[in-house]
């Protein structure tokens, strides 16, 4: 692929998701508070290691939101809020200088805000909805991608039983992860 071909290439798109589940691009004025209480909780400040105070978040939701690398979201079930995730273009992001890509690749972040509500199962649904929905969203996309901390093994886990590949180790400047992958199905 040429340089062109990658930076044709349009921001991350908001997933196609069915219900349960719905998604809203994130809101600097809305989802502050909610997305800092978030962040701040032991849960998700110990593999995100970003316990910023409302000031910075708010510069990185306006970064993210007047950017084409990353797209902040917020994901609800049943209409209550659940998951802060940002979904991005490999191509673009830090991923992208350590792993091989295709200039369509999506990638994902995602924390689930409330402790309360992990380890039931939401997780995993909402990784495998997001992964479709995304593919669904880009038709040009042919994989999704995470790369979750190594030691965060509840995360890994449930990234495989939603469907995702666990693939290598990838030493990255903040943490070694694991590179997970979500390939489209192809039609047999």
């Amino acid at each position: 692929m040429t340089a062109e071909a990658f930076a044709a290439v349009a921001a991350p798109p908001l997933p196609r998701l069915c219900a349960p589940w719905s998604v809203r691009a994130a809101s600097p004025e809305a989802d502050l508070e909610l997305i800092h209480r978030w962040m701040i909780q032991p849960h998700v400040e110990k593999f995100w290691h970003q316990a910023w105070p409302p000031e910075r978040w708010q510069s990185e939701l306006d970064t993210q939101l007047a950017g084409t690398h990353s797209l902040p979201c917020v994901v609800a079930h049943d209409g209550v809020d659940l998951a802060y995730i940002e979904i991005y273009r490999v191509q673009r992001d830090l991923l992208g200088e350590y792993v091989p890509h295709e200039p369509h690749d999506l990638g994902v972040h995602i924390a689930i805000g409330d402790r309360d509500r992990t380890g039931r199962g939401l997780g995993r649904a909402l990784l495998s909805a997001l992964a479709e929905g995304l593919l669904a969203a880009d038709p040009n996309c042919q994989r999704v991608v995470a790369e979750p901390d190594k030691e965060n093994t509840p995360s890994i886990r449930a990234f495989q039983i939603a469907g995702f590949a666990a693939g290598p180790d990838v030493a990255l400047p903040d943490k070694t992860a694991v590179l997970m992958t979500y390939e489209r199905r192809r039609p047999r």
